[in-house]
């Protein structure tokens, strides 16, 4: 008797394109900062952590194209911290909502590998659509992820052109060739994505409040995730004139502007379909 094998997972890129289009673009935030946590009302331990999960999974879960969720403030409470983050991942996935863990690990050979593992692998705890990496150990450090994203149908966003001030003293140093840095990392993804269709599944995290980037080429064929919008004090009518006929790949990230409408789930869910609707119209 012939088994047939599992059918192979859509690429990322494919998947993101037709959320993006049913949802619209935005990508929402899922960051249990202690100031948040303080201002719905919850402890900052692990409790409040699960409230304030569980709410945000309830509001967005089956809403938007995509969530992404911070790492790092659910790795500050240890085991039961990443416990919880584990059953957010399952639960959004469950509903279709893709999971772009916001992790940024950058490492070399074996360590890259046992990350890329982590967040890549399936049937591991914390599976994710999409993982952030950091390409500052050379672009070529990140080949055992590239490697398991193509095999999983999972996606990547590279760091390339990061809206923190700091970035530019490494994104926009000038190598030899006369490129910088950043404009490097773009070049890599898009050779990366090249015959992707309809969009490829290497993206580059590109801050929406970087102003003019049209001396960068930022059609690199696969996503461009943009944080910025709202609290960091960029807009929906911004998108257009940031990143000009690069548009249509943006994944505009807004957390704070909608995780402050919290922990009331009606509102949380009417604030992200409202960021929605304005990006959606300001990229059409």
């Amino acid at each position: 008797m012939t088994t047939t094998p599992p059918a192979a997972p859509a690429p990322f890129g494919a998947r993101l394109r037709r959320a993006m289009d049913t949802y619209g673009p935005l990508c929402v935030g899922i960051d249990p900062h202690p100031s948040l946590l303080a201002d719905w009302g919850l402890g900052d331990d692990v409790a409040g952590l699960t409230a304030f999960t569980r709410a945000s999974v309830d509001a967005l879960a089956g809403h938007v194209a995509s969530v992404k969720p911070q790492s790092a403030f659910f790795e500050r409470f240890g085991s039961r911290g990443l416990a919880v983050l584990e059953g957010a991942v399952a639960e959004l996935r469950d509903a279709g909502t893709l999971v772009i863990m916001d992790a940024k690990r950058g490492d070399i050979g074996s360590t890259m590998t046992a990350y890329a593992q982590t967040y890549l692998s399936p049937g591991a705890p914390l599976f994710s659509d999409a993982l952030t990496v950091s390409p500052y150990l050379g672009y070529g450090s990140l080949a055992p992820a590239v490697e398991l994203a193509r095999e999983s149908g999972s996606g990547l966003f590279v760091l390339a052109l990061t809206s923190n001030p700091e970035g530019a003293e490494v994104q926009h140093a000038v190598r030899p060739d006369g490129r910088t840095v950043g404009a490097t990392m773009l070049a890599r993804l898009a050779r990366d994505n090249e015959g992707a269709a309809p969009m490829g599944s290497f993206g580059a995290v590109v801050g929406a409040t970087l102003g003019d980037l049209s001396s960068y080429d930022l059609e690199i064929g696969g996503p461009l995730l943009a944080p910025g919008i709202g609290a960091q004090g960029a807009t929906a009518a911004d998108l257009p004139k940031v990143f000009g006929p690069a548009a249509h790949l943006v994944v505009p990230n807004v957390s704070r502007g909608v995780l402050r409408h919290g922990p009331d789930v009606a509102a949380l869910r009417g604030a992200a379909e409202r960021f929605a609707d304005e990006i959606r119209a300001a990229v059409a």
